[in-house]
């Protein structure tokens, strides 16, 4: 099993950046995908974007398009612990957002963080 624990996520204006972590434990792997989602209230979950580290300093990484430019995620294999820097935040960037762990860059995903509420107020 993989535990994930999602942090960073809060209050911010539009135009604004902020930061989420998700922390990985358990029966880690430095091969897994890292993905990260989000669903707003009304909504389903959607793929928001994700990494897998391939050798050395090569990573693979996907977005959504509607956050192409504006996010990037990133990982740290010696801390088990992903990253999703989020900048130019806009009111339909809404949502909780979670992070999830699976063997390919586009899922399945087999474990699942608990989720962190973003909130981006106009």
């Amino acid at each position: 099993q993989v535990q994930l624990v999602e942090s960073g996520g809060g209050l911010v204006q539009a135009g604004g950046s902020l930061r989420l972590s998700c922390a990985a434990s358990g029966r880690t792997s430095s091969s897994y995908a890292m993905g990260w989602f989000r669903q707003a209230p009304g909504k389903e979950r959607e793929f928001v974007g994700s990494i897998k580290w391939l050798s050395g300093n090569t990573y693979l990484k996907d977005y959504a398009d509607s956050v192409k430019g504006r996010f990037t995620i990133s990982r740290d294999n010696a801390k088990n612990t992903v990253y999703l820097q989020m900048n130019s935040l806009k009111p339909e960037d809404t949502a909780v957002y979670y992070c999830a762990a699976g063997l390919n860059l586009r899922g399945p995903y087999d474990f699942w963080g608990q989720g962190t509420q973003v909130t981006v107020s106009s």
